[in-house]
């Protein structure tokens, strides 16, 4: 932090460097990588290979002009060092709608504030060298953007605004603070209102615009099609394959070779179902069922053989690592592998050969297991059941293969009921869909209930999961999966959680991972169809850490178990896939050497995971904010669900969708907020808003093009 001396930002032009000479980057980069040397101009002329005597005559001139902006200090008459306290330090910069900036630092406890005018040339989300300022007594440190070191980014979308001779590019991301700049022979076609993926080139000292080239048109801005396009452009995926990686998928054939059964284990005589949403087009996973002599129960999981088809090294490997995982947005999927492999090949399709990795439990009828085997299957589906006719099944109003599907939703409960006695929590958050026309306008919100037909399934996939990731740390030691990790959560991170449960009457103990479980597992049920469920059980998810894939053999805290991986989705995982890979690598008896190849890959998936997490919650908020277009005026009931200095968010009791109340909004008084009580508070009246506080609002603005839905309040 800066000390010693105090200086005034203003008087320091090094963030205004892009419109100095380029000698003067040079001489000041030169003295930050030499921090406590002192130079004259002769040497610092000689390390920088200056030999012209007018350059030479700057370089005294710019060193002159450091001095006097307090960047280096003369240490004796023409010697000059570079001022200690300077601290250039380097972070992640998250720029807010409003332009101020906050960088990231791990060598700080608080992120640096940096106004709107002294963010340089950093998008949001760029690695950054940033120079601490001042540090007001309680109050973060303020500081400015130098130099970009690596960009989050190159590829932004936006709506195109043609001028007479030249174009700019306004970004959908309101976290991109400002337009870019493209030249009339960039454009590709783009028409005034078109939405465009633009390549970054540029951002030229002095400029106030960037430079950038259109990449892509998507079509004109407000269509249902061009908008989905946009937001996968923008999170990075990829609509369509290229045809060299299409072609490859094409060239299996679908017939499965005598020669490829005899490698496997035959369970094409045993009865074997699929369980997925009524839409689905792709089955990856398939339940068998068979009863042993012994009246033990054999009970499979069979996950479709994506490996047999997607080798290492291969254009479907390398398409299906760039991309990680498939996307889900509102109306559609982005699969991770073209459609001749998720929805053929690996679909576990009923009445069909399908080729399986399975885990194959035997267990007794109160769910105790005597035995696994893992290994390679073909699989013959006798059926395919919906989630919706499962259900109908368990609940006893169809007989459709009764005995078995009662005999696994009776196991899977018993497993379920195990977890949760071990501490494993019960997440669970309200899922919608949205009910759409023929032009793909939101008609409806529809709450996606989950049932015993979709625990059950759920039970068996982390069952199998569980199993294989201690059978590869039981029996391969030295070599390595993709674990999937979740760290027990930060008690700091969870105050803002604990405090708000408290709040509505639950108590959060945090004395160790049981009495969190069991507390917060009390509270979700105690909370279920309640409106405050709606802001308690994602305020707990968000307040623990974030699973993510790694090579390490760390526990999850959020099922606790000990040992965990995704086996389970293949077709949708790239994690999934290289289990598959490795765990038959080592059945045969091989090793894998390159253990930082792994942990590579298992960095670029949880990168991935969370791209496609941001684009499917992209997707929703824009159907949001389209359905309530259509309601600007009406009154809605509501729960305060995020309180800022600039706002009170509130999620609707009906529909779910989110808007803000801008504070400046708040006519009846001058409101403050309260970071620390997460509060706004009338100066006067003391009226009091706070997080989890029922509210009436109504709907003042659906901006669609800024993405953003403006509510006011309604006072009683």
């Amino acid at each position: 932090m800066p000390h010693k001396k105090s200086r005034s930002p203003k008087k320091n032009k090094v963030g205004k460097k892009q419109q100095l000479p380029y000698q003067y980057r040079e001489v000041l980069e030169f003295f930050r990588g030499h921090p406590r040397k002192t130079f004259n101009y002769k040497q610092i002329c000689h390390q920088l290979d200056i030999r012209s005597t007018e350059v030479k005559t700057e370089v005294i001139r710019i060193l002159n002009m450091m001095e006097k902006e307090e960047i280096i200090e003369a240490v004796a008459p023409g010697k000059f060092r570079y001022l200690p306290d300077f601290s250039i330090m380097t972070g992640r910069v998250e720029i807010t709608s409003r332009g101020a900036a906050f960088v990231i630092v791990d060598e700080l406890e608080e992120d640096v504030h940096v106004s709107p005018s002294l963010t340089g040339q950093a998008f949001n989300g760029d690695i950054v060298s940033v120079e601490l300022l001042h540090q007001k007594k309680g109050r973060r440190p303020e500081g400015r953007i130098i130099e970009v070191l690596e960009r989050a980014k190159t590829q932004f979308v936006g709506t195109i605004q043609m001028m007479r001779k030249f174009a700019f590019l306004v970004p959908d991301n309101s976290r991109i603070h400002v337009d870019f700049f493209i030249d009339r022979k960039s454009l590709k076609g783009c028409k005034d209102g078109d939405k465009a993926l633009v390549e970054f080139i540029d951002w030229p000292p002095g400029s106030p615009n960037p430079n950038a080239f259109v990449v892509e048109v998507l079509g004109q801005a407000g269509e249902h099609n061009t908008e989905m396009h946009a937001i996968i452009a923008e999170f990075g995926f990829k609509t369509s394959f290229e045809r060299e990686v299409e072609e490859e998928a094409e060239a299996f054939s679908g017939v499965i070779s005598q020669d490829e059964t005899k490698k496997r284990r035959d369970f094409r005589d045993i009865f074997t179902i699929t369980i997925d949403p009524e839409d689905a087009k792709d089955f990856d996973d398939a339940i068998s069922y068979q009863i042993l002599p012994n009246n033990h129960l054999e009970i499979g999981v069979h996950i479709a053989d994506v490996s047999h088809y997607v080798t290492e090294g291969s254009l479907l490997d390398h398409e299906a690592y760039e991309r990680g995982t498939s996307v889900y947005l509102v109306d559609r999927t982005v699969p991770m592998l073209p459609e001749r492999l998720s929805n053929d090949l690996c679909s576990l399709r009923p009445h069909e050969d399908r080729l399986a990795y399975s885990v194959i439990f035997e267990m007794g009828s109160g769910g105790k297991i005597f035995d696994y085997w893992i290994g390679k299957t073909v699989i013959h589906s006798n059926h395919r059941f919906s989630y919706e006719e499962a259900q109908e099944v368990i609940e006893g109003n169809s007989e459709l293969h009764a005995k078995e599907i009662r005999d696994l939703n009776r196991i899977a409960t018993i497993l379920r009921k195990k977890r949760f006695a071990n501490g494993s929590i019960a997440f669970e958050s309200d899922e919608f869909r949205f009910k759409l026309d023929a032009e793909g306008r939101p008609l409806e919100v529809i709450k996606k209930i989950r049932k015993e037909a979709h625990l059950m399934i759920e039970d068996f996939m982390l069952l199998a999961n569980k199993t294989v990731a201690k059978h590869v740390s039981d029996h391969y030691k030295d070599q390595v999966i993709p674990y999937r990790v979740h760290d027990a959560p930060n008690p700091e991170k969870m105050e803002n959680f604990i405090s708000t449960a408290k709040k509505f009457g639950y108590i959060i103990n945090t004395q160790s991972h049981k009495t969190i479980s069991d507390t917060i597992n009390k509270m979700v049920e105690e909370t279920e169809g309640k409106i405050e469920a709606n802001i308690l059980h994602p305020l707990a998810i968000r307040s623990m850490e974030k699973a993510f894939y790694t090579t390490k053999e760390t526990s999850h805290f959020g099922l606790a178990f000990d040992y965990y991986t995704h086996f389970t989705s293949p077709i949708r995982r790239y994690p999934d896939l290289l289990v598959h890979r490795l765990l038959f690598l080592y059945q045969s008896g091989r090793k894998y050497g390159r253990k930082d190849q792994i942990e590579k890959a298992c960095a670029h998936s949880s990168k991935m995971e969370v791209q496609a997490s941001l684009a499917e919650r992209a997707s929703v908020k824009y159907k949001q904010i389209e359905f309530l277009s259509e309601h600007v005026g009406e009154e809605f009931n509501g729960i305060i669900s995020g309180v800022t200095e600039w706002g009170i968010y509130v999620e609707l009791d009906d529909n779910h969708c989110e808007g803000m109340i801008r504070i400046a909004d708040l006519k009846d008084d001058f409101y403050e907020f309260y970071e620390k009580e997460m509060a706004v508070v009338g100066r006067k009246n003391k009226r009091r808003f706070t997080f989890g506080d029922p509210v009436t609002i109504q709907v003042k603005k659906a901006n669609l093009n800024k993405r953003i839905i403006d509510f006011s309040m309604v006072y009683e």
